[in-house]
């Protein structure tokens, strides 16, 4: 086994490859936050995955079981340099956010979320732009909680939705923002299928490992033969809409509302939906 667990740079995830399946475990305490030092390190390790041959599947999971991704980072302006670094060195025709879902969703090798915990907003989406997602019946949850906020999806959320589970489902996730039970998630299709939780391992295990020992160059011909769709004019309408909202100085209160209620701790990500909406009532 090929190790990456201690490879000097990273603070946000570990990763480790063994027998062309590597296995990227997401690791921000307290709630494993999309922060643009994981997005940094996300884009740095998948770069350097992409032009390696012997890898053919990527399985990302959390260090944290009951959350996945929570969501991007709350307070992530403040981290302006770099989220400055990262737009530089994005596509010029996506944001910053949705440069990383765009860099996964067209990933040479088959990318793999398992699902233990919840994920919302950013790491929703995250969720939506791998190629096969696997929960736990009891314990996993999805939702794109960015309503509450007073803005819309902004990482690729509204265009990955629409392509999976249709506009109609795509609305409903969005404007209710309501956090999705596994099952329901896996019947309007965000997800491949929801499993019991002690099974959950060896299943995606299972899978990871009968991709990466099919035949030499199978992998690819699939992949080419299903690439991932040209969302670019949706995007940019995304990003027009997203970013037409998160400058409004009443997001910016709530927002704040919301951290000073418990966001971005366990606590209060364990019923985030309930906090934000106590937050939009005291305006």
């Amino acid at each position: 086994m090929e190790s990456l667990l201690n490879t000097p740079g990273y603070k946000t995830l570990r990763a480790d490859v063994e027998d062309g399946v590597a296995r990227i475990v997401l690791d921000n305490p307290p709630v494993n936050v999309l922060d643009a030092m994981m997005m940094r390190e996300l884009r740095t390790v998948l770069d350097d995955f992409r032009d390696d041959a012997s890898i053919r599947v990527i399985v990302f999971s959390s260090a944290d079981p009951e959350f996945f991704l929570a969501h991007v980072d709350m307070r992530i302006a403040e981290d302006m340099d770099v989220l400055e670094e990262l737009a530089a060195s994005a596509p010029p025709d996506v944001n910053v956010f949705q440069a990383l879902g765009e860099l996964l969703r067209h990933q040479p090798q088959v990318t793999i979320v398992k699902l233990a915990g919840k994920a919302r907003g950013g790491g929703a989406e995250f969720v939506a732009a791998a190629d096969m997602a696997f929960a736990a019946v009891e314990t996993a949850g999805l939702g794109q909680i960015e309503a509450l906020m007073g803005i819309v999806p902004g990482g690729g959320g509204t265009q990955y939705l629409r392509e999976r589970v249709g506009r109609n489902r795509a609305l409903e996730a969005i404007l209710t923002a309501d956090l999705l039970d596994a099952e329901t998630a896996a019947s309007y299709g965000w997800i491949n299928r929801a499993l019991p939780a002690d099974r959950l391992d060896a299943y995606v295990d299972r899978v990871a490992r009968d991709i990466a020992a099919l035949p030499e160059g199978v992998v690819e011909a699939a992949k080419c033969a299903l690439p991932a769709e040209d969302l670019t004019d949706g995007l940019s309408r995304e990003n027009e809409a997203w970013a037409a909202r998160i400058a409004l100085p009443a997001v910016r209160r709530l927002i704040a509302r919301g951290l000073r209620d418990g966001a971005q701790t366990p606590s209060g990500e364990r019923d985030l939906e309930g906090l934000m909406r106590g937050a939009a009532l005291r305006r």
